[in-house]
């Protein structure tokens, strides 16, 4: 095969840089919306006189099926090469069910929408992940996933400490739900911009991915012996958040705010690992 002109590569990196920085900021509002949220269904579930079970088994739920339903989509995206419509069905249903959370007359319709946020994370996740990746040829695969990441967990930081702000202000959980509307907008209207944009983020590719089945190595294995252990271990912060509440260790503003610190200190490492990663592997 020919070697790619330079002025080629230099304009596919530019637009991969661009691809990725875009996907980075509708990335830091989606994750402004349902990070914001989840620093508070804990209490919120409380309030609405849900047990300290019911709340763990909803959290442990959501999470199941936002991991599982991940191998169903990203199966879909691969056979039917249809990655942005799959995309923007998961952004669509996650970012829309968080603020009709401020619509739950109880526990059990609030579970539901809980579920669904998760169940639409999971469908996007694999297909944006792929078309990212596409971008990570280009600028470096860890450096174009720690760049989203980074951004990602930006958001996740502001979202948090924007409820608490507005339970400081209000006393109101369904007001900080309500208003996590208008960050949900902003980034469904980046997810199309961007569809609009790089319709088919392949081509920021100098070649064509060569795939070929084959069984995943021993050592993906073993990774995955040791995150199921961290997962087995790990307790979700809904319930955390429920027993503050419960116990009133916490004033109710500053939940959001030790949800936000956790948040900050994940999105810090994010940029350094990536480029870690790129150079060490």
């Amino acid at each position: 095969m020919a070697p790619v002109p330079k002025q080629w590569a230099a304009s596919k990196k530019s637009a991969a840089l661009r691809f990725v920085l875009m996907i980075g900021a509708l990335s830091f509002f989606a994750d402004f919306t349902y990070e914001g949220s989840r620093s508070i269904l804990g209490p919120y579930l409380g309030m609405l006189s849900a047990s300290a079970v019911a709340v763990a088994v909803v959290s442990g739920v959501g999470e199941l099926l936002g991991y599982s339903l991940r191998l169903v989509s990203g199966g879909l995206a691969d056979r039917t090469g249809k990655f942005w419509p799959i995309t923007i069905l998961g952004y669509f249903v996650q970012l829309l069910s968080v603020p009709a959370l401020a619509l739950a007359g109880n526990w059990p319709t609030a579970a539901a929408l809980i579920i669904l946020e998760r169940a639409g994370r999971a469908t996007r996740n694999p297909p944006r992940d792929v078309m990212l990746s596409h971008a990570g040829k280009q600028l470096g695969f860890g450096w174009a996933f720690g760049v989203n990441e980074a951004l990602d967990q930006l958001g996740a930081l502001f979202g948090p400490l924007a409820v608490a702000a507005i339970l400081a202000w209000r006393g109101d959980y369904r007001f900080a739900f309500a208003a996590l509307l208008a960050p949900a907008i902003v980034s469904l209207a980046l997810l199309l911009v961007a569809r609009w944009l790089y319709p088919r983020p392949e081509e920021m590719e100098d070649e064509p991915l060569n795939v070929h089945a084959r069984g995943l190595p021993r050592v993906f294995w073993i990774y995955l012996a040791g995150a199921s252990l961290v997962a087995a271990g790990y307790a979700d912060f809904p319930l955390i958040a429920f027993h503050f509440q419960k116990t009133s260790a916490m004033p109710a503003d500053l939940v959001p705010v030790a949800y936000a610190t956790a948040m900050a200190a994940s999105g810090m490492g994010s940029l350094v690992f990536g480029r870690l990663f790129d150079r060490f592997g």
